[in-house]
């Protein structure tokens, strides 16, 4: 039997934030042909923007010339994001930048919704932390993760992880996915993409152990999920509000209910894949701690859909797997700090989810001094840090993120999480900057 909305939708009625009264007025005992009726004569056709945006919360304070800027720049996209139909409140946490055309949520985003906006939660859907703690020296536990996983584009060509079938099962129930989807959730598990994706190797301050850190998401199968979502909003919105760059999706109809079961199946699927990792290697012991949190993503609360976009949830019960700690990392220079959340309602609940950035890549390149291994020789300085490609990548070293004690006692002094212990660096690895000699580039010279 197909839902009320399906059946309001194929009698007529264009999806839209009317839906959830006429349900209402269908489950009240009015006739489904009666309801389109009255709410097509009630309705525009179209949902403007609003002339005033919801309200957000500010967590962000600039302590310089080119914090400031960075500060104006994310209040202007805010600006514009708070202005789309459905959205109810917002926050933007310490350690936001913007990422995108003006109206793109920015990177230490949070925004509440009476919808699902694909644009929202970020091409990386679950970009996520996960830590281990293991019973051996930290240079042997970072051999063994750099023996067993992969850094950089494309999948792994040998079988070493198999994925759990339960999650192959739901994606071949799920419009959202098809045989090529499948295929990349098989592929790419084990594997941690490049940019800002690490695995990070410490030791925990409390207890003296190593501890691995991993950091990426939901690698080619979030990045479909994304352009497919996107493309079902702006199909949703095309006749609603052809001008929002933030269409979106009703949970109450059945593309809606889809989309957001195709979330979750990329949540466990991106969760299976920090568990490959920290579980593949000789170390791992089930009965030392582990736990994660994601930080692209959307979630559910109160009956609002709260998307966040480089921001760690901070309240109890966040998801069913949550353990009342959150990992919140800095740079590969500084401690990674577990945190708990203090629930702060102003902030809809969420802490930043690491340092951020006040230039984008090219920028900074033109910032630092002194060649690669000079800026690397410099910024690593009795750290074992490894560029899984061999090529140095600049824009990841420490000095490319905001000041890490400043975005601490932001976090702190604003009330959104308090830091309960910390995981010392040892070393860490990273993609690299791999496109440095990709074959685009060969070619252009003349080598490829």
């Amino acid at each position: 039997m197909p839902t009320i909305a399906a059946q309001l939708v194929e009698a007529g009625l264009t999806g839209g934030p009317w839906m959830r009264d006429a349900i209402a007025k269908v489950q009240g005992g009015e006739s489904i042909q009666s309801v389109v009726e009255q709410v097509q004569k009630e309705i525009v056709k179209k949902v403007p923007l609003k002339d005033k945006g919801a309200d957000y919360f500010v967590a962000l304070e600039p302590l310089s010339h080119d914090e400031s800027r960075n500060a104006r720049a994310v209040a202007e996209t805010m600006d514009e994001v708070m202005r789309t139909p459905g959205v109810t409140r917002g926050a933007v946490m310490p350690d936001a930048c913007p990422a995108g055309p003006k109206g793109i949520i920015p990177v230490g985003g949070v925004v509440e919704s009476d919808y699902i906006h694909p644009s929202m939660h970020s091409a990386d859907i679950c970009c996520s932390v996960m830590l281990s703690e293991y019973d051996c020296g930290p240079r042997e536990l970072l051999d063994a993760v750099h023996n067993i996983t992969h850094f950089g584009p494309g999948g792994r060509s040998d079988q070493r992880f198999q994925l759990d079938r339960s999650i192959v099962a739901r994606m071949e129930r799920n419009p959202f996915f098809d045989a090529q989807d499948r295929d990349h959730a098989a592929r790419f598990l084990g594997t941690q993409g490049d940019g800002n994706h690490f695995a990070f190797v410490g030791t925990r301050e409390s207890t003296g152990r190593s501890c691995l850190v991993t950091h990426h998401g939901s690698r080619k199968l979030g990045a479909v999920l994304y352009k497919k979502g996107r493309k079902a909003a702006k199909k949703h919105c095309k006749n609603l509000c052809p001008e929002s760059l933030n269409p979106w999706l009703d949970f109450d109809t059945e593309t809606g209910e889809a989309y957001w079961e195709a979330l979750q199946i990329v949540r466990d699927w991106t969760k299976a894949n920090h568990e490959a990792i920290h579980q593949g290697n000789q170390f791992y012991s089930a009965q030392k701690d582990n736990f994660w949190n994601e930080h692209n993503f959307v979630f559910q609360r109160d009956g609002k859909f709260l998307h966040a976009k480089g921001a760690t949830p901070a309240y109890e019960d966040w998801a069913h797997d949550a353990t009342g700690l959150t990992l919140i990392p800095m740079n590969m220079a500084e401690p990674i700090l577990i945190t708990k959340g203090k629930n702060n309602h102003d902030a809809l609940g969420f802490a930043p989810h690491g340092a951020g950035r006040n230039y984008s890549r090219t920028k900074h390149k033109t910032r630092v001094e002194g060649t690669e291994e000079e800026i690397f020789a410099r910024e690593t300085q009795g750290l074992d840090v490894r560029f899984f490609s061999g090529k140095i990548d600049v824009t990841e070293l420490p000095s490319a993120y905001k000041n890490a004690e400043q975005v601490r006692e932001q976090m702190e002094r604003f009330g959104l999480a308090e830091v309960v212990d910390r995981v010392l660096p040892y070393g860490s690895i990273m993609a690299g900057d791999w496109e440095s000699d990709a074959l685009w580039r060969q070619r252009k010279a003349g080598r490829g």
